[in-house]
């Protein structure tokens, strides 16, 4: 009968044998850094296969030597860069809509100045230029009779003359009818907000006979709300009966394209 074999003093229980499977993964994740490194060049299909074996690789050494699982965390690749898409820059195009938008707007107030030239001198006619357009202020009194709406001839034919100046261009509209505090109370007329708002009427009418698109005007009627000089005197209060029409050039900017699906970053997330 076989002796039992004593265990020797000098033997003992190895303990590190985890050893072995700690340097196979480091040794695993060294190898995929430096494939990630080379990755440069590589096209998709190729990129894909190589994440597949890697995949696989570390699903393989999921068990250590002690038979205790390894856990291995989520691996996030990026996808492959998509080729730049060439897009126009939109500053410079708005830039350029409103450098033509500013160019039309000059040229039109040199031409409305032009055919109103009569009344301009006359002081009767104020054309202005601002940020956001021209502004046309006509003088009451050139236009209709006190306390009337009709227009009379010979502002009829400066009127038509500034529709052929407008009519072409695409900028909206605003005529608005102003009066000064001077009360008005008449069958047609109860007060000022209906005068100043039928002469407004009276101006988008005649634009629209003369060829001006009807969705680019708008009449408003502010009655003595809006002063430009002092009503308490007599040069204040003919200064504020007024026609005012105003070009706007404010230009619409465009909403930021959205970016295409084939233009965002993808994120794949790898578990084990």
């Amino acid at each position: 009968m076989a002796r039992r074999r004593r265990p020797s003093e000098h033997e003992h229980e190895n303990t590190e044998r985890w050893l072995v499977s700690y340097a196979d993964f480091i040794t695993l994740l060294f190898a995929f850094f430096v494939v990630m490194y080379s990755l440069s060049s590589i096209n998709e299909g190729k990129y894909r296969v190589l994440s597949n074996s890697l995949v696989q690789a570390f699903r393989s050494a999921g068990v250590n030597a002690d038979g205790q699982s390894v856990i291995t965390p989520p691996i996030v690749v990026p996808g492959s860069p998509a080729a730049p898409v060439k897009r126009p820059d939109i500053n410079s195009k708005r830039g350029e809509m409103r450098e033509k938008a500013a160019q039309e707007m000059r040229d039109m107030a040199s031409d409305i100045r032009r055919v109103l030239e009569p009344l301009t001198g006359d002081g009767q006619v104020r054309v202005t230029e601002g940020a956001f357009g021209v502004t046309v202020e006509i003088n009451a009194s050139a236009l209709f009779s006190p306390g009337e709406a009709v227009l009379g001839a010979e502002a009829n034919a400066a009127l038509r003359a500034v529709a052929s100046v407008i009519g072409s261009a695409g900028f909206p509209i605003t005529v608005e009818g102003h009066t000064d505090t001077t009360p008005i109370n008449n069958l047609r007329f109860p007060s000022n907000w209906e005068l100043s708002s039928a002469r407004a009427s009276s101006v988008v009418r005649l634009f629209v006979e003369n060829g001006v698109a009807p969705d680019r005007l708008t009449a408003a009627g502010y009655a003595d709300q809006r002063p430009v000089a002092d009503n308490d005197t007599d040069t204040g209060r003919a200064r504020n009966r007024r026609v005012a029409i105003m070009i706007e050039s404010r230009v619409a900017v465009d909403e930021p394209e959205p970016t295409p699906e084939a233009e965002r970053p993808e994120v794949e997330s790898i578990a084990p």
